[in-house]
């Protein structure tokens, strides 16, 4: 056995300790290289720890800026690296003075390869010393918007609102204007231009303006909105509305708000919005070829489209909604389409919808091993999910569709959003379910066969859905 070792230990230092080559002095083995490799990994943890240490705990406890701190962890973590680099080589006895010529001579080729990095390094430790942008601030570089994510030494991140990751060199960012959103906060001002007809009020259109701005709830009341006539233009009076608000990255949203609100207040006021129109006229018009022309008669007779807002509107809670609560109904809603006997949900599935029936038929199926029939039938102009969503319980039925059916789906933050700001949806559901009377009897029993509710419970279906609003969405 102790041969065996003696054999094994012979060829380890044979093949570990055996030099391969020399440098600087220092004959180098496989064994001095992985010492080497160990050693370095240590220091680099080490410093890796140092910057952690400084930035996070010691620099905060002294009350350091963020941007200060990033600097003072990063130059401490390449200074402490840089240093036991050197201590480890020289402590595994490489001479690093016979490098000294090399590397000098080296120097001048390697500054000119990496002065773009050399660069970026100085833009980097500027950008975190001055704290002119800090992560997390809203920017907008060269047409893209975004927020900081990282600030490195080379680069820095920015994530964009399409959800990539834009790479900018630190010398652009300090070389070229840089629009920063929210270096004292997050407001900011939008514009948007309006052309009204030339014989228009404009005392009324000032009015407009500014009670569409004050119809949209992000926009701030201090600094106030202001309305200013900008020119004549050739086809209109311009106008610019201005509004402020306290989250300028949402400004497309809500210009796009308000331009939805002026648009309706301007129709319903009168106020037209011109456009460009030009005049054309023919001469010797008898002298064109004739062409044949399709008759009205030989067409189809026209059908006129039902549309989303039409069939909403002839819902009973919905009917007290002008186009524009519509608009935001339509916006936060969405679709399904069923095809023939395709199952909505499944008994003892879970689904937090208020479901509308714009087209079709859904029936509610009760099954249990010995019996399976139709409870109840849902047609069009008729809603579910209601009760499921208001006692938070699995659907007690299966819900399929015996045709072809189109659903317009509210999810329940969309429905609480909606029953808080508009509280008499609540009461105009109570009394829609209330007439419900028979269905809320057959529903009742189901829920009681599968132990879900007690006697007591539906007794009053107007005043315990009130309440079961109440409790669900805080009304």
């Amino acid at each position: 056995m102790s041969t065996y070792w003696l054999i094994l230990k012979q060829w380890f230092n044979e093949t570990f300790s055996t030099p391969l080559f020399n440098i600087g002095g220092e004959e180098i083995s496989i064994l001095w290289i992985l010492k080497a490799i160990m050693l370095l990994i240590l220091v680099s943890i080490l410093a890796r720890g140092t910057k952690r240490f400084l930035k996070n705990y010691l620099l905060v406890l002294l009350r350091i800026n963020e941007g200060t701190r990033e600097v003072i962890g990063t130059l401490s973590s390449l200074g402490l690296g840089t240093l036991g680099y050197i201590i480890v080589l020289q402590g595994l006895g490489l001479d690093l003075a016979s490098f000294a010529v090399i590397v000098g001579g080296l120097g001048v080729g390697i500054g000119f390869g990496l002065q773009e990095i050399t660069k970026n390094l100085v833009s980097g430790l500027t950008l975190l010393g001055e704290s002119k942008l800090k992560v997390g601030d809203l920017i907008e570089f060269q047409g893209h918007l975004g927020y900081i994510q990282e600030i490195s030494l080379r680069s820095t991140v920015i994530r964009t609102f399409q959800g990539s990751q834009l790479v900018i060199p630190n010398t652009d960012l300090t070389s070229q204007p840089v629009e920063n959103w929210n270096y004292e906060n997050c407001q900011g001002r939008i514009e948007i231009s309006i052309g009204v007809a030339y014989n228009s009020d404009l005392l009324l259109v000032t009015e407009l303006l500014l009670e569409s701005a004050f119809l949209e709830k992000e926009v701030l009341a201090y600094p106030s909105p202001k309305v200013v006539f900008v020119e004549y233009g050739d086809n209109a009076l311009i106008f610019e509305l201005w509004v402020w608000v306290a989250n300028i990255e949402n400004r497309k949203l809500i210009k796009s708000s308000l331009n939805f609100i002026i648009e309706y207040k301007f129709r319903q006021a009168g106020i037209s919005i011109p456009f460009p129109q030009r005049e054309l006229w023919l001469k010797n018009v008898e002298s064109l070829p004739l062409t044949n022309l399709k008759t009205v008669s030989n067409e189809q007779p026209f059908s006129p489209h039902i549309t989303l807002k039409d069939s909403l509107k002839s819902f009973p809670c919905f009917k007290h909604l002008n186009e524009l609560e519509l608009r935001k109904l339509i916006e936060v809603g969405s679709r399904r389409h069923l095809k023939k006997d395709e199952i909505f949900i499944q008994k003892g599935e879970y689904d937090s919808h208020f479901c509308i029936l714009l087209s079709g038929q859904i029936q509610a199926i009760y099954k249990t091993q010995k019996v399976s029939r139709i409870l109840f039938t849902f047609n069009q102009g008729q809603y579910f999910g209601e009760l499921p969503l208001l006692l938070e319980i699995p659907y007690p039925t299966t819900m399929i569709a015996s045709e072809d059916t189109q659903l317009f789906l509210l999810a329940k933050t969309c429905f609480q959003n909606l029953l808080n700001q508009y509280p008499y949806l609540a009461k105009e559901i109570a009394s829609e379910l209330a007439k419900r009377q028979e269905t809320l009897d057959e529903y009742h029993k189901s829920l009681q066969e599968m132990g879900l509710v007690d006697d007591e419970s539906l007794k009053n279906p107007v005043v315990w859905i009130r309440e079961r609003l109440g409790q669900i969405f805080s009304l």
